[in-house]
């Protein structure tokens, strides 16, 4: 039997969700045939910690959504990640209205292999001012799974041109 890992935990609640709650993004016909998302298979070397190089003078920015509104996030810090096909560098943004930090990407399988809008993932803040990011949660912002939401857009700077496999890939409706 094979082990199962938070990871294993955490996208079987997510499935659960998305196919059953009156809050999932899904309209009603998707969950009918919802049979769970599509996720590469765990990936340890795309899970980082890393010390993050805050900007100086944090910039409100507003990153343009898939609808043509915008949303504001402070643009906080970068980091540099080593990804196969060489080192990245990313930048991290945080929420203005809390302490929550956002990493919006598109990385090089788009519109083949993941959402061509871009994943997001959600960066956890470590005792001692390090980061959390685990690419293994990358996930599909709402707006990939049909058009009532309105998700922010990744901005240029987070638009890899090496492919991240890790986390949600593209949604697709068995029919």
């Amino acid at each position: 039997m094979a082990n199962v890992t938070a990871l294993d935990d955490f996208r079987k609640a997510k499935d659960a969700f998305y196919g059953s709650s009156p809050d999932s993004p899904l309209l009603p016909e998707q969950k009918r045939e919802f049979a769970g998302l599509n996720y590469y298979p765990e990936a340890l070397e795309l899970a980082f910690e890393v010390t993050p190089e805050p900007f100086e003078d944090p910039e409100l920015m507003e990153m343009q959504t898939s609808t043509g509104d915008a949303a504001r996030y402070l643009r906080w810090a970068c980091v540099t990640l080593p990804v196969v096909g060489g080192p990245v560098q990313l930048t991290i943004f945080r929420d203005p209205g809390s302490d929550s930090f956002f990493l919006p990407f598109q990385d090089a399988g788009r519109s083949v292999e993941t959402y061509g809008a871009g994943r997001y993932l959600d960066v956890e803040a470590l005792e001692g001012g390090n980061l959390r990011l685990d690419f293994n949660y990358a996930y599909n912002p709402y707006c990939a799974y049909n058009d009532g939401w309105s998700c922010p857009l990744p901005p240029a700077e987070n638009r890899l041109n090496v492919p991240i496999r890790a986390g949600e890939k593209v949604f697709h409706v068995e029919s």
